[in-house]
């Protein structure tokens, strides 16, 4: 059994609610929070960076137990893609920051370089290392980690770089994610050369032990494309069902370990495109969470637009990638459709029985929470600029109040009246002819935020709590505890990278939904452990605690769908 079942650590206990509400797990917990760059280390463990997370962990390949190596709260704040050089050193390149580093084999971190825009794939050649960049007109580069000497660049032009290697033929691989490529180029510079072009969506290539060439694709349906460059020169497709693959390394049996940015894990990928689980998937966040009037839950995550519900199409772990949709933060079904915020400026609409996407609004400073209004259109949390927008149905946007302090998440009673919690301000407040009104104040970090009924309910992400504030009496009350939102217990303070980087995105901040269900549930992101929690009423009766649940009201199984 692996050792850690839930990146929220092994020790914690689980939400509870002692009042009226049953908690159950929609999907199991993650224990990763995403996985971007492998590779194997020297003690025969594979590394695998989380880049949202801000850490690396080693997983053993044998028994999925999962150990936490680079900490969030250390001096590497975004690690996408990470090698090993022959002195047991891993060097990671630190995303936004654009930082690269070297982790020395008794655990000392040195800044090897500050001068690479967007750093992505990185790989050793003996003592020699390489970097390329992950933006339009990106380079490739060779740093000097013992000198300290300035970056040699070898090439320009990359659209996209991304996972690369060095090939058997002594060129070093890599792909321009924009024009579907991969190109080669000495390790010693000179003029790069095409090598493929028409791959699917190409985010890492990968050379096996016996010197075949796999190009990942990023897409959903995890496609990998082999081609045999140094022998027939044949190519062929295996499609492995694995969404948004990210990068690959094989074993000292050549066996292919594979991760996913979408979703997490860790999964050996056979190649005839069978699959083992070695750590599960999951969610990644999530972040915003919302309910059709069907029933359907649907997350952003991210990377996706995922149902926690699984069903048919789901996973082991309980959860179904709807759509790959970079980047969905905050989300709201109505009429069919589902409303979504980007942190990066967008408001967008999809519509999940066409696949078409309409944008609502860009440039936006950092929109979180979505709701649609009783009147028709969106309200938006723009918590960026302290505001609180309207979209109607031709997407102008007017300002329904300003000037708060960081208004994450948005709903509305029924009498149509707009409510907003502000994180910073630590408080609730209605907003009235562009005027607020302080609900209730004095909450630790509030952030989603729904009406059921005449009570308005936030999670507090501070002190991990679900508070319930009555409309008409203004009386509190603490509906759950020691929810899973935010940081690990225990975990130090974490530097928040840039949400922008060169012009690419950066990393998002955490954002822990909440909306009431149709059927008079509450459905909660529990994004410390990568789960969507499901808050139900107890039926009349039931005493101190619900069918199924545990005597203190927390989810009984510890996990798992269903």
């Amino acid at each position: 059994m692996a050792q850690h079942l839930s990146r929220y650590g092994p020790d914690t206990p689980g939400p509870v609610s002692r009042t009226r509400w049953k908690v159950r797990r929609l999907n199991a917990p993650n224990p990763l929070w995403g996985s971007n760059g492998v590779a194997f280390g020297p003690d025969g463990r594979l590394y695998a960076a989380q880049f949202l997370a801000g850490r690396i962990s080693a997983v053993d390949t044998a028994t999925g137990d999962v150990e936490t190596v680079v900490p969030a709260d250390g001096p590497v704040q975004s690690p996408d893609d990470l090698a090993f050089a022959p002195d047991g050193s891993m060097y990671i390149t630190d995303l936004v920051p654009g930082r690269v580093w070297r982790r020395s084999p008794q655990g000392a971190y040195t800044l090897v370089c500050d001068q690479v825009e967007v750093p992505n794939g990185i790989t050793c050649v003996g003592d020699r290392l390489f970097v390329n960049e992950m933006r339009m007109n990106g380079r490739l580069l060779e740093l000097f980690p013992g000198s300290g000497g300035s970056p040699r660049v070898l090439t320009e032009g990359l659209a996209l770089g991304n996972a690369m290697q060095l090939g058997p033929d002594g060129h070093l691989y890599y792909p321009h994610m924009v024009t579907d490529q991969v190109w080669r180029i000495p390790p010693d510079g000179g003029e790069p050369e095409l090598v493929a072009e028409g791959v699917h969506e190409p985010v890492a290539v990968r050379f096996d032990r016996a010197g075949v060439m796999m190009v990942l694709s990023r897409g959903r349906a995890g496609i990998v494309t082999r081609i045999d460059l140094h022998g027939t020169g044949s190519r062929s497709v295996v499609t492995s069902g694995l969404a948004g693959l990210d990068n690959a390394a094989f074993d000292a049996e050549n066996r292919m370990f594979v991760s996913s940015f979408a979703s997490g894990g860790i999964t050996e990928l056979h190649p005839d495109g069978r699959t083992r689980e070695i750590v599960p998937c999951g969610l990644d966040g999530p972040f915003g969470v919302t309910v059709d009037l069907a029933g359907t839950v649907y997350a952003a995550d991210h990377y996706r637009v995922a149902g926690p519900e699984g069903g048919a199409a789901g996973g082991p772990d309980g959860v179904t990638t709807h759509v790959l949709r970079p980047f969905a933060h905050g989300i709201s079904a109505a009429g069919g459709l589902l409303h979504l915020t980007s942190q990066y400026g967008e408001v967008s609409t999809y519509d999940p029985g066409r696949g078409t996407t309409r944008v609502r609004a860009s440039g936006l400073r950092q929109p979180m929470g979505v709701c649609a209004r009783p009147e028709g259109g969106l309200a938006v949390a723009e918590a960026g600029a302290g505001r609180v927008l309207a979209l109607d149905e031709n997407d102008t946007v007017t300002v329904l109040a300003e000037g708060l302090g960081r208004p994450v998440d948005v709903a509305f009673d029924a009498e149509g009246r707009c409510y907003v919690s502000d994180e910073r301000l630590g408080a609730v407040l209605r907003i009235d002819d562009g005027h607020t009104v302080t609900v209730a104040d004095g909450l630790d970090a509030p952030q989603g935020l729904t009406v059921r009924g005449d009570e308005v309910f936030a999670v507090e992400t501070g002190s991990r709590r679900l508070r319930a504030v009555s409309l008409t009496t203004g009386e509190h009350r603490i509906d759950a505890e020691d929810l899973p939102v935010g940081p690990p217990p225990g975990t130090g303070p974490r530097t928040q990278p840039a949400l922008f980087t060169h012009g690419m995105p950066g990393v998002p901040r955490p954002f822990a939904g909440l909306t009431a269900a149709p059927d008079g549930s509450l459905l909660l992101s529990a994004n410390g452990e990568g789960t969507v929690l499901r808050l139900s009423p107890r039926s009349p009766g039931a005493g101190a605690h619900g069918a199924g649940q545990h005597p203190e009201g927390r989810p009984q199984d510890g996990g798992g769908a269903g």
